[in-house]
C-alpha cells in the first residue's frame, strides 16, 4: 500500500479496488482526508462545514459492512462532499446566506439517500455563492482556486470544484442553473457532468430556478464522474421532473473509442466572445480527437447563443417563486447580488417571460437538429480562463447586459435540458486550467462520456494536481 497521503490524490477508480480487497480501510482513509482538510482548507476555503462525527460514523459503518462481505460497489467507503444547498438530515443547509442561518433539515435529499445507500462517506458541506447565483454574501468568504489561491474558483459550485481539485474529497455534488457545475469544473481543472434535465432528482436541493436547475457530480476523472452519475440518476416520485430512462453502460461507452463517432463543431460560436486561449484549447482538442478517429462535422449555428440573452429573465422570476415568504419580507438580509436578481425578477413582464419561454423552445429544437448530424457537440466550458479574484468582486452586481456573454456556453443546455460533460483540456499562460464540454442528446449521457473518456485517454491533463 502506498503512503496514505499520496492515496488521497488518487481517483475513485484507483482507491475502490483497494477498499474492496481490504488493502486500505475506509476509517483510515477518512481520518487522513479529514486531516488533509484541516491542514489545507485553511487556504482554499472550500468547506462551509466539515462533519467529522458523521464522516467517521459513515466510515465505521462501511468498514463493518465490507469486513462482513457486504461490499456495495465502487463508492463504498469513499469520502465525498456536498454543496451546501443539498439537505443532509440534522446538518445545517444555509446556502451561503444569513437568510437560512441555523436551518437544519430533518431528512436527506434524494441524492444523499442514494449516495448513502451506495456506502459513501459524507465529509461535510461545501461553499457556494449565495443561493447559487454568482455573488457572495458580505458575511461569507469566497473559496480560492487551488491552482492559485489568488484566483477565482468559478460559480456557483465553487467549493465543490475547489475541494475536488484540491483532493479534499474524492468527488462532490454541485448544481447547475447557468453553468454552475461547468464553470468551477473548468476553472479548477476537474470533470463535471450536468446530466439531462430530470436525470437526477432535485428533491431536498434548495432551488435557484426550478425550471433550469440540474444537480450533478464533480470528480477528478471521467469514470469517477460517470460512477457518481450511475448512482444518482433515476426516477424519484418526490421530484415530478425526473425521468425514467433505460440504464446505460457508461463503462462500456467509455471503452468504445472514436471509430464512427461524429463530433459537431461551430468554430465561430466557439471563438466569438471567448478568450483565445480557451477557444484554442478546444480546437487543439478537436484536432487530437480527429487524429484518433473521430469525424468532425462543421456546424453553423450562430443563433445558439440567443438563449443566453433570455436566461436572466427566466432565472430571476423562478427565483422569486423559490423565495416566496423570504422576499421581499427580508430584502435587506440578502447580499447585493442575489437581492438584485430578485429585484430584477419583479420587473420582468409576462410578455418578456413568454418570449424567454419561446426562446427555450427554439434552443431545444436547434440543439436537437444539430444532434441529428453528430453524436455530440463540442464547445468551451466557459468564455474565460479563471483570473484573479479581484476581477470577480464577490459583491459586485453585474450589469444585465453583461450576464448573457458570461453564460453563452452554458445557458443553451440549461434552457434545453441536454446533457453535457466538462473536462480539462490544458492550461493557459497564467497557469490556470482550460476546459471544454461535450453536449449530447436527451438521455444520452453515454455518448458524452464516450467522447470525454476517449479524449482523456489521449492526454494527461486529469493527472495534474494543484496541491
Amino acid at each position: 500500500m502506498g503512503n496514505i497521503d499520496d492515496l488521497l490524490l488518487e481517483t475513485i477508480q484507483t482507491i475502490a479496488p483497494m477498499i474492496e480487497t481490504k488493502t486500505i480501510s475506509p476509517i483510515e482513509l477518512t481520518e487522513a482526508m479529514l486531516h488533509r482538510i484541516e491542514e489545507i482548507d485553511k487556504g482554499v476555503g472550500s468547506y462551509a462545514l466539515v462533519t467529522p462525527d458523521l464522516a467517521m460514523e459513515d466510515a465505521r459503518r462501511a468498514e463493518s459492512e465490507i469486513i462482513a462481505g457486504n461490499y456495495l460497489g465502487a463508492l463504498h467507503g469513499i469520502p465525498i462532499a456536498l454543496k451546501d444547498l443539498i439537505d443532509v438530515a440534522n446538518v445545517p443547509t444555509e446556502c451561503a446566506s444569513t437568510i437560512l442561518r441555523g436551518n437544519i433539515p430533518h431528512t436527506n435529499a434524494t441524492v444523499v439517500e442514494k449516495l448513502r445507500s451506495a456506502g459513501a462517506v459524507t465529509l461535510g458541506k461545501l461553499n457556494l455563492t449565495e443561493f447559487a447565483l454568482y455573488g457572495y454574501h458580505p458575511q461569507f468568504t469566497p473559496p480560492a482556486n487551488p491552482w492559485n489561491l489568488e484566483h477565482w474558483a468559478g460559480v456557483s459550485s465553487s467549493g465543490s470544484g475547489a475541494a475536488t481539485a484540491a483532493s479534499l474529497c474524492y468527488a462532490s455534488l454541485g448544481t447547475d442553473t447557468g453553468g454552475s457545475i461547468r464553470f468551477p469544473s473548468a476553472a479548477c481543472g476537474v470533470v463535471g457532468i450536468k446530466a439531462t434535465f430530470g436525470k437526477i432528482s432535485r428533491h431536498g436541493v434548495f432551488p435557484l430556478s426550478d425550471t433550469l436547475d440540474h444537480t450533478g457530480p464533480i470528480a477528478r476523472c471521467v469514470m469517477d464522474a460517470a460512477l457518481m452519475l450511475s448512482i444518482l440518476e433515476g426516477r424519484d416520485p418526490k421530484d415530478p421532473s425526473t425521468r425514467t430512462d433505460p440504464t446505460s453502460d457508461y463503462y462500456g461507452a467509455a471503452r468504445k473509442g472514436l471509430a464512427g463517432f461524429k463530433i459537431g463543431l461551430d468554430p465561430i460560436y466557439c471563438s466569438e466572445g471567448c478568450d483565445t486561449e480557451m477557444s484554442t484549447a478546444t480546437f487543439s482538442a478537436v484536432d487530437l480527437l480527429k487524429a484518433a478517429g473521430a469525424t468532425i462535422v462543421q456546424m453553423d449555428a450562430p443563433e445558439l447563443g440567443n438563449a443566453a440573452e433570455h436566461w436572466l429573465n427566466i432565472c430571476s422570476v423562478d427565483a422569486l417563486m423559490g423565495h416566496k415568504g423570504l422576499f421581499p419580507e427580508r430584502r435587506e438580509d440578502y447580499g447585493p447580488v442575489f437581492r438584485a436578481l430578485l429585484e430584477h425578477g419583479e420587473t420582468v413582464t409576462s410578455v418578456e417571460y413568454a418570449e424567454a419561454t419561446r426562446q427555450r423552445q427554439h434552443t431545444t429544437a436547434l440543439i436537437n437538429e444539430l444532434l441529428t448530424k453528430a453524436d455530440v457537440l463540442v464547445c468551451p466550458a466557459m468564455p474565460t480562463i479563471a483570473g484573479p479574484q479581484t476581477d470577480y468582486p464577490p459583491q459586485q452586481v453585474a450589469a444585465v447586459e453583461d450576464i448573457g456573454p458570461l453564460v453563452k456556453f452554458a445557458a443553451p443546455t440549461n434552457f434545453s435540458g441536454h446533457p453535457s460533460i466538462t473536462i480539462p483540456n490544458g492550461f493557459g499562460a497564467n497557469g490556470m486550467p482550460t476546459g471544454m464540454q461535450f453536449i449530447g442528446r436527451h438521455g444520452d449521457e453515454a455518448s458524452i462520456i464516450r467522447a470525454a473518456a476517449a479524449y482523456e485517454k489521449l492526454t494527461d491533463w486529469q493527472k495534474y494536481r494543484p496541491l
